[in-house]
């Protein structure tokens, strides 16, 4: 595999073989060289929930997770009296991290908690609209 890097910095100094770009006042390089990662790594996964962004958000915003194993995952948001106030995901899913949008323009502004099950593993974050 081949990996072309394209790094733009204000220094000069700090990357070799570089050019002026007179647009912007910084300089460009590309590498073509080696970065130490091979194809064959494997990255090991956990159940993990991130904080969703933006937040505060209006009217979407974006929800990662990720999974080590494969199994039913359900991602549900709900209002402060814990009330469900959206399903975003109900379904066997297979290792790996996801990303979801939620579009919450249907809800009014206030917090909102979500959280993902996936087998033993349940998580919960705070989210806030604002229209």
């Amino acid at each position: 595999m081949d990996l072309h890097l394209r790094i733009i910095a204000k220094d000069k100094s700090i990357i070799p073989e570089t050019s002026n770009s007179p647009d912007t006042g910084y300089y460009k390089c590309i590498w073509n060289g080696p970065t130490g990662i091979d194809d064959k790594t494997q990255f090991q996964l956990s159940f993990f929930l991130s904080q969703n962004y933006p937040n505060p958000f209006n009217p979407s915003t974006i929800i990662s997770y990720q999974l080590p194993v494969s199994g039913d995952v359900t991602l549900k948001v709900y209002d402060v009296l814990g009330r469900e106030a959206a399903v975003l995901v109900n379904e066997e899913k297979q290792p790996g991290v996801y990303e979801v949008e939620f579009d919450g323009s249907h809800l009014s502004s206030g917090i909102y908690f979500y959280t993902l099950e996936a087998g033993e593993f349940r998580d919960t974050k705070k989210l806030i609209f604002l229209k």
